[in-house]
């Protein structure tokens, strides 16, 4: 029995040696409504070909985990919404076991690609350490994947209701390189700059394409964070999504919404507070992280190219 089952198209690449980027599900399921998180998800994959790589979408259907899905199982993910379980490491193997649908998050994501060989993987944004995680010990599971599953994940940094500055000094307990792609501060998901610096710049995807050649070839166990900024047309004011977020975060404190209703709740209210532009930056900064991802697969598919060679 295959752990993964990778579709046609991404067996073909990955046998080919050709660039593959990996993309996560629960942006689809329970990131955006219906259908623009269809719509999305399409845009994404047709972002990563236009990129010259091929995208891999990572989920469980029907308790088959699958790299690599169909528009129709995109479709049908997206009309499913939140009726999807979430899959983090701990859940892969009770939605596998029980048959079950479930949309992978950034940790499960990361598993899928490692299982299927696909070295390089997109999303919005990470997971990390809640706002009172000191008291709460609230901190996401994609943080421990980041210290121990070979994939490098382009995003645009972590998710702004997070404490920044805490999920950074967890990172570096786990000995994950934080990669400011063309920047020099971590990016703050709707905004460019946290505030907060970035381990190292890199400037060009060969750049990067050589650090993780040099990290495999030291035999490093673990993720490396690419970290790039939304574009500055589609960014908040630091200040503005600063505001909404604490309005949104004091809301949640009121209602009492805790535990894994907390992201989504949070997500909600922005939207709300923003009249819907968060979402629109939602789904501008995916593409952005898709079209770098694309550019990144694709150096690094080359340099080991040229190493076999």
């Amino acid at each position: 029995m295959n752990s993964i089952t990778v579709s046609e198209e991404v067996a073909s690449a990955l046998s080919q040696r050709r660039p593959v980027v990996a993309l996560e599900s629960t942006i689809i399921s329970h990131g955006m409504p219906y259908p623009r998180n269809v719509e999305t998800a399409l845009a994404v994959e047709e972002t990563i070909r236009q990129g010259g790589a091929t995208p891999a979408t990572i989920a469980v259907l029907q308790g088959c985990f699958k790299a690599g899905l169909t528009q129709d199982e995109i479709a049908y993910l997206g009309k499913q919404g939140t009726a999807v379980a979430k899959c983090s490491r701990r859940d892969l193997p009770f939605v596998i076991a029980g048959k079950r649908d479930g949309a992978t998050t950034v940790a499960g994501t990361m598993i899928g690609a490692a299982l299927a060989g696909i070295k390089v993987f997109v999303t919005g944004g990470i997971g990390g350490v809640h706002r009172g995680g000191a008291e709460t010990f609230d901190i996401s599971a994609d943080l421990q994947e980041l210290g121990k599953t070979n994939t490098a994940v382009v995003c645009a940094g972590v998710k702004s209701i997070l404490d920044i500055g805490l999920t950074l000094e967890y990172l570096e307990t786990l000995g994950v390189p934080v990669i400011g792609f063309r920047t020099d501060y971590l990016p703050g998901f709707y905004t460019r700059n946290s505030g907060f610096p970035v381990d190292f710049r890199m400037d060009s995807a060969a750049e990067i394409a050589d650090l993780l050649r040099a990290k495999q070839t030291l035999g490093l166990s673990g993720g490396v964070l690419i970290a790039n900024p939304i574009p500055e047309k589609d960014s908040f004011p630091k200040e503005e999504i600063d505001r909404i977020i604490g309005e949104a975060l004091d809301e949640a404190s009121m209602r009492k919404i805790k535990g894994k209703k907390v992201t989504p709740f949070l997500l909600e209210k922005i939207a709300a507070f923003s009249g819907g532009r968060s979402l629109e930056a939602n789904i501008k900064l995916v593409l952005n992280n898709a079209q770098a991802g694309a550019e990144i697969a694709s150096a690094y598919t080359r340099l080991a190219d040229s190493d076999s060679n």
